[in-house]
């Protein structure tokens, strides 16, 4: 039995796939105003016009990376968490899943953080409530972690604890050695870890 797709599908995958992780590395470099589409085409070997078969326009092509990232991060902290019983190993899961988010997708955290403004009212709604969403996976965590604490606690824990992490990777970028980011990693899980539970 066939699943169904074909080398075509695979093909407009990957392209679409290497659009947005070409658009992301420019934004991320140059801010959303400082990059057009015929830059995002010639990094990905097409012509400008071309993407309009992929995304209606650059404001578009913000909103469909903005909004997987957002989406990836809520399934796989999900996810993450249905994997393990005990507060504890969630939470260490939790912390790590998120440290190889922010060492993998360093560029998406630098838009996110630049550019969040530049999406339509639409997009900016769902990254918006896709990330109250990932917010809540981690209080409930937090709530079994530190039982008695109030939800304004948990949530002031879980928003540094974002900060920590998500704002490291841009100080180490130079540290592209394999030995290095495994260091990186170490120490933000360690330190995430630490401030999440004092």
């Amino acid at each position: 039995m066939t699943s169904g797709v074909t080398d075509r599908d695979r093909a407009k995958a990957d392209r679409h796939a290497a659009i947005l992780h070409e658009a992301a590395a420019l934004f991320a470099e140059r801010g959303f105003s400082g990059v057009s589409l015929e830059d995002i085409g010639g990094a990905v070997g097409v012509s400008g016009p071309a993407l309009y078969r992929h995304f209606a326009n650059k404001q578009a092509l913000l909103g469909a990376i903005l909004v997987e990232v957002s989406e990836r991060l809520l399934s796989g902290g999900r996810a993450v968490v249905a994997e393990r019983s005990d507060p504890a190993g969630r939470l260490d899961a939790l912390i790590a899943f998120h440290v190889e988010f922010a060492l993998r997708d360093a560029d998406v955290i630098r838009v996110q953080d630049r550019d969040l403004a530049s999406l339509s009212d639409d997009d900016r709604h769902t990254v918006r409530r896709l990330q109250r969403e990932y917010v809540e996976v981690w209080i409930g965590i937090l709530s079994a972690v530190h039982r008695g604490r109030d939800e304004d606690d948990l949530r002031v824990r879980a928003h540094a604890c974002f900060g920590l992490i998500n704002s490291t990777p841009h100080t180490v970028r130079a540290l592209r050695a394999h030995a290095a980011e495994r260091d990186v990693r170490g120490i933000l899980q360690t330190m995430a870890r630490a401030a999440l539970t004092a």
